[in-house]
């Protein structure tokens, strides 16, 4: 049996969703592989030193940073993290030398940016042969460095024609640039919808004949939506918080005159965002692939306070016409009432794109693992039963 390795870190929570994604769509293709899901984090700090010294995980920063909106600058840290990442190269390789050594992967999967270099070169010093792939979890690189890394015998998996292109510009040639059809969600997102809507509005004391916004700013939430809650207090909100319960306290203290749901973390994301007609968010990749999966077109901003990883979401919005791109999230209700006004026409754009992501990439490993392997019978991709009527493929749509 093959052992693939899939890599991931907690920075944001897109990486590791990406990861278990994957893991248990491998598990229901039934392919015959060992999957383990590595955090990055445990093998570079296996003793948690970092834990112990400053009493927060390296990634516990990046993320309280995005609760709070404190994002402003991150373009210059950003080189300075790749700056210290460079410096300490020579450490990176022996912990990772020592990793793979140790633990044997027939197949290396990387869902992280930022050290692409570091994991490529060990895992071609310690276990010369074995295929290492990167999977761009956001819609494009941010070059350089980012995610593709120049001069590396690698396999990269991109789910816009725009990271295809910056792949292949970097040098990697045709054979090594796979092409998705978007990003990796989680596979319930795929699932018939059985919910009744207008029943399960009506429970949580909405009004099933008023449009509904969900807005959701990743698993740990981000003052931000005090903001939206506050200029939005006349029209119907989902209020998706994560594990931010602050937040959730503060905004179940308002009092708007139209009904606002707050919940905090729940695994039934999906199942809340059923309940919506539109969504308002930050431009990241998988909370607008799963916006644009439910059928829900997208309310999000672009300035100086956005990632710069995530600012060509936005152009990805604008250029298919998913939804409307606002310049500051403390003036967002022009942007929500031009969506409002033409939400018929933003649904339709949305049945133009068909992100099947996560059941392609299996197959795409499979072929990289042994490309001279028989195709597995019974690995099918499965029906899939979108919410608001047919799609067509994504590349239809230009990327």
């Amino acid at each position: 049996m093959k052992t693939v390795d899939l890599i991931y870190f907690n920075a944001g929570g897109g990486h590791r969703a990406a990861a278990l994604a994957l893991e248990s769509v491998i598990r229901d293709q039934q392919r015959p592989w060992r999957v383990r899901c590595i955090n990055l984090v445990d093998v570079l700090d296996p003793q948690g030193r970092f834990r112990r010294v400053t009493g927060m995980a390296p990634e516990d920063l990046y993320n309280l940073r995005l609760a709070r909106g404190w994002t402003l600058g991150l373009a210059q840290e950003l080189k300075l993290l790749q700056g210290m990442i460079h410096l300490g190269h020579a450490t990176l390789l022996r912990r990772l030398q020592a990793h793979w050594l140790r633990t044997e992967p027939d197949l290396v999967v990387s869902l992280v940016p930022n050290f692409n270099r570091a994991l490529f070169q060990s895992l071609a010093g310690a276990l010369p042969g074995v295929p290492y792939v990167t999977v761009l979890t956001d819609l494009a690189d941010y070059p350089p460095n980012f995610w593709i890394e120049p001069d590396q015998d690698q396999h990269f998996i991109c789910g816009t024609a725009k990271a295809v292109a910056q792949a292949r510009a970097t040098g990697h040639g045709a054979d090594r640039v796979h092409r998705s059809s978007g990003m990796i969600i989680r596979p319930d997102f795929y699932q018939p919808d059985l919910l009744d809507r207008r029943d399960e509005q009506c429970r949580h004391g909405l009004d099933p004949d008023r449009p509904t916004g969900v807005v959701m700013f990743g698993g740990q939430g981000s003052m931000a939506m005090l903001g939206i809650a506050r200029q939005l207090a006349d029209v119907q909100l989902v209020l998706m918080c994560g594990h931010h319960r602050d937040l959730a306290r503060q905004l179940r203290a308002l009092r708007p005159s139209a009904s606002h749901l707050v919940v905090e973390f729940t695994p039934e994301v999906r199942r809340h965002m059923l309940l919506g007609d539109f969504f308002i968010g930050k431009p990241g990749p998988g909370s607008l692939s799963e916006a644009v999966q439910q059928g829900l077109p997208v309310v999000t901003v672009r300035n100086a306070w956005t990632m710069p990883q995530e600012r060509y979401n936005t152009d990805w919005v604008r250029e298919h016409g998913l939804g409307v791109v606002g310049r500051s999230l403390g003036k967002i209700r022009p942007a929500v009432d031009g969506l409002l006004a033409e939400l018929d026409q933003y649904r339709q754009n949305l049945r133009r794109v068909e992100n099947r992501a996560v059941f392609e990439v299996p197959a795409i490993l499979a072929d990289i693992l042994d490309p001279q392997a028989t195709p597995q019978l019974g690995l099918t991709l499965p029906a899939i039963a979108p919410r608001r009527g047919d799609r067509l493929p994504m590349s239809t749509a230009g990327s």
